[in-house]
């Protein structure tokens, strides 16, 4: 039996939980990974290469790298790149997950099957750049893995499989994004040796039932308190780590690493008010409070809630 060529379109963790599967199976040849540009990160602005691009290199796996993609330049990179191997020549499918970057029609139709994506929710629902974290904003108690059919719209491509995934009450987006990474490497490993042999068929969305998430950037991790305490729980369960929460305290930027709703609040009676009492941290919300676990003030180290306590004694926050 002749290995399916395959092309992988991805950029982050749960990518490379996908690719990690593409190469354990046998009748697979991932023949090119293509993957975001390194970036600049931290205080250094040390260029960082993304978790796939690590695997790929590890493996021996040929890497591009483009800031935008063009169809001129994908071929050029296939056919003139002494790494590559014979058989990409033959590439049949490709395969994208978490990329972050728009393919165009030109490119899909590059691929004589097309290309599928491992899309992380139950579409049409949560179409778009942030499903996992919408899901949680929104208190969902499911979602799921598509794998899709990719075409040039928001993820609006013909669904082959989906598997409903639950979410636990205390889910976060890292523990949340493992879990749907591990499904979404099962079902698409089912899924391709069915699509290839025409044994399965793509079905279109029902775009009457769509639903749409946005790119998030750090405004949409200020915390308002007019909100209750599940909902900014929910926030800080769906933005954590990145963009992650914050709160202005004295005029200054506070990220709220760690927190929970309070179960044992003192009276707090104005909103957005901060009480310090027995080593924790609480703020009141329009309906309960949260308590604050570890926090980090702009320009200073994170600190557990009795750290902060212990430099701020007697302070009314």
């Amino acid at each position: 039996m002749n290995k399916t060529s395959i092309v992988c379109f991805g950029t982050h963790n749960f990518a490379t939980t996908i690719l990690q599967g593409l190469l354990d199976d046998p009748n697979i040849s991932v023949d090119l990974v293509i993957t975001a540009p390194d970036k600049p990160v931290g205080r250094k602005q040390e260029m960082q290469e993304s978790p796939i691009k690590l695997l790929a290199k590890e493996k021996g796996i040929p890497i591009y790298q483009p800031e935008k993609l063009k169809i001129a330049d994908f071929k050029f990179q296939i056919l003139e790149s002494p790494n590559l191997k014979s058989s990409i020549l033959n590439l049949q499918l490709g395969v994208v997950a978490q990329y972050g970057l728009i393919i165009p029609q030109s490119i899909i139709d590059a691929f004589p099957l097309g290309i599928l994506n491992t899309h992380t929710s139950l579409l049409p629902k949560y179409r778009g750049a942030s499903p996992i974290q919408t899901a949680l904003m929104n208190g969902e108690k499911e979602t799921g893995v598509t794998i899709m059919k990719l075409d040039a719209g928001m993820d609006t491509g013909p669904i082959l499989a989906q598997k409903t995934v639950v979410i636990e009450p205390d889910e976060t987006y890292t523990t949340l994004d493992t879990k749907l990474a591990k499904i979404g490497q099962e079902l698409l490993l089912k899924t391709i040796p069915e699509y290839v042999s025409g044994a399965s068929k793509p079905v279109p969305q029902d775009n009457s039932l769509a639903t749409y998430t946005k790119q998030l950037d750090r405004e949409d991790g200020r915390v308002d308190w007019q909100k209750n305490a599940e909902e900014i729980y929910n926030q800080w369960r769906g933005l954590t780590p990145w963009p992650g929460v914050w709160t202005i305290w004295k005029d200054k930027r506070v990220k709220l690493l760690r927190i929970k709703p309070a179960t044992d609040i003192v009276d707090i009676k104005d909103i957005g008010y901060w009480i310090l009492e027995n080593n924790k941290i609480f703020i009141k919300c329009k309906q309960g409070a949260i308590e604050i676990e570890e926090l980090q003030i702009e320009g200073k180290n994170k600190q557990t809630a009795k750290e902060f306590i212990n430099g701020y004694k007697n302070t009314a926050l």
